[in-house]
């Protein structure tokens, strides 16, 4: 693999995604003084250990909650103006949270709904980040744009804690919160200028993309395979922030400016993995097998965490974790993206955040229980022992994990012209007509007719995924070695959107099940619409 190709800078190259970045770099900084500046609020209206931990489920709970929603809106809507109205409602919230501050009026259950409401923005923002960054550089640059979002998250976690704890010992946290309302504006400013391309074909319903977002889950196992690493990385992972503060306002009783380091030294680890770590180990590990090191070098830095107590100390782990961290979390996503494909990024992106901060929410209880209950230590080396079961475990089982697939996975969308309509329809059905009945007819070579019966698994799964809901194949028992396979679409726009959602992997499993037929011509297609109210008045009013 060439340098170039390699390099962790290799999408600044891209105008668009060069202005995206500096912005969410500049916002990300202020976002992480607000966090230094919320919890060490929290610490100060509350001595609870469970209500510091609990912070970091607030955040993360939201998107459990609303990500999904927001993804099948990101695909239905402009990323643009969506990505807008997310940092618009967190500039709001913060703004709100400054004038609670000056009016003397925060105390716990406050500073934990505006952690919420703040958690709820970025919930909606996600999607359509996720979505515009793929769209704005090429498949060559997209590596580099994964780094990058990860150090730009990283460089905000050194720069923000420390400006966080610089402001609040000189100007108080409503000044923080303030600060940060403001340049929040920066990133719906950056994107103003970019143009995206619009798509020309039908647009679904809110509810077709909700469960068209499910059904290709239901239907694809490398989606399947990505979530549940995500969920076992972030339920893991979770001890770490969860337990972060704990640690450094409990154990090693730090002060605000110290405490900002304790995150800085996070984010320093963070950006050394991004700059130095990433790319050389790109180049010469499989994306699986960097996983498992990141993944050892975790159990390293949490029972590091459980035993050192010297604060100087403790910053070089707190450094350790968040390499790992970023780490595991960048070949991740980035396994995420390639396994997704285009027409789907923004409700597959949202059921991977939606799995991984729910599973993060979810750590979050647990190990900030553990902790309240029997102590930080114990919370911490529970956690590494069940991280040993859970992959001993997977390993016993030998279940098929490994995200290597992605690296030659080819999701870009082609025409699929096997399954078009070959003939003139007497009228152009509307979008809402429905359900439509796609039948195709096969003759076949009776030696052949394993090799077609296991292609079809495969054209099913294929339907199924991109918006057909019901799919059967049938054998006429009237005649030798004839197979009809019929196919289901809600609509008549699912059946439009299915035919430009085919990728060229898609395409190839149709060629070669078309291949297999032996009849005179070509398979017989055939389309049939549902008929109710609607077509049978359009019928009647068509000229005799």
């Amino acid at each position: 693999m060439s340098e170039d190709k390699t390099s962790s800078w290799a999408a600044l190259q891209n105008p668009a995604f060069r202005k995206l970045w500096f912005a969410t770099v500049t916002s990300g900084i202020c976002v992480s003084a607000h966090d230094t500046a919320a919890t060490w609020m929290m610490n100060s209206t509350s001595r609870s250990t469970l209500l510091l931990s609990l912070m970091s489920t607030a955040a993360t709970l939201p998107f459990f909650l609303f990500i999904l929603p927001a993804g099948a809106l990101a695909d239905i809507t402009d990323h643009k103006k969506m990505l807008s109205a997310a940092y618009i409602w967190l500039a709001v919230c913060a703004s709100g949270l400054a004038i609670l501050g000056w009016l003397n009026l925060l105390n716990p259950a406050v500073i934990l709904g505006s952690v919420f409401l703040i958690g709820t923005g970025f919930a909606l923002n996600a999607p359509a980040f996720s979505a515009v960054v793929p769209e704005i550089v090429s498949d060559e640059q997209l590596p580099s744009a994964s780094t990058l979002t990860g150090l730009q998250l990283n460089i905000s976690t050194i720069v923000g804690p420390a400006l966080g704890g610089l402001i609040l010992a000189v100007a108080g946290a409503k000044a923080v919160f303030a600060l940060n309302a403001l340049f929040l504006l920066a990133v719906p400013i950056s994107i103003g200028p970019w143009k995206r391309t619009v798509t020309k074909l039908p647009l679904e319903s809110f509810f077709e993309s909700v469960t068209s977002a499910i059904r290709y889950v239901r239907y694809s196992r490398g989606i399947r395979v990505i979530l549940f690493r995500n969920a076992l990385f972030s339920l893991f992972i979770a001890v770490v922030p969860a337990l972060m503060p704990v640690l450094g306002l409990k154990e090693l009783h730090l002060g605000p400016s110290h405490l900002g380091l304790l995150y800085t030294s996070m984010g320093i680890g963070s950006v050394l993995a991004a700059v130095f770590i990433l790319p050389w180990a790109r180049a010469h590990f499989s994306p699986e097998t960097l996983t498992q090191l990141a993944m050892l070098a975790r159990w390293i830095a949490v029972v590091l965490m459980a035993l050192v107590r010297e604060p100087h100390a403790f910053l070089l782990v707190a450094a350790l974790a968040g390499v790992v961290w970023t780490v595991m979390a960048a070949e991740l996503w980035l396994a995420a993206q390639r396994a997704m494909p285009v027409w789907a990024r923004g409700r597959m992106n949202a059921t991977v955040i939606m799995v991984s901060q729910g599973a993060m929410a979810l750590g979050g209880i647990v190990w900030g229980t553990i902790a309240a209950t029997a102590g930080v230590r114990t919370a911490l080396l529970v956690n590494v022992f069940l991280g040993i079961c859970s992959v001993a475990l997977l390993r016993l089982l030998r279940a098929p994990l490994s995200i290597d697939f992605t690296m030659t996975t080819n999701l870009n969308a082609v025409p699929a012209t096997v399954v078009n309509v070959g003939y003139k329809l007497l009228y152009r059905p509307q979008p809402k007509d429905g359900p439509v009945l796609l039948t195709v007819e096969f003759e076949l070579d009776r030696a052949r007719g394993s090799k077609f019966v296991d292609l079809m698994s495969e054209v099913r799964l294929i339907h199924l995924r991109s918006g057909a809901y019901n799919w059967q194949l049938f054998e006429d028992p009237s005649r030798h070695n004839t197979f009809r396979m019929e196919v289901m679409f809600p609509s008549w726009t699912q059946y439009l959107l299915q035919q430009n959602r085919m990728t060229k992997a898609d395409r190839d499993v149709f060629e070669e099940a078309e291949s297999l037929h032996v009849g005179p011509v070509p398979p017989e297609v055939r389309m049939y619409l549902g008929v109710n109210k609607e077509l049978l008045l359009h019928k009647a009013q068509m000229p005799k």
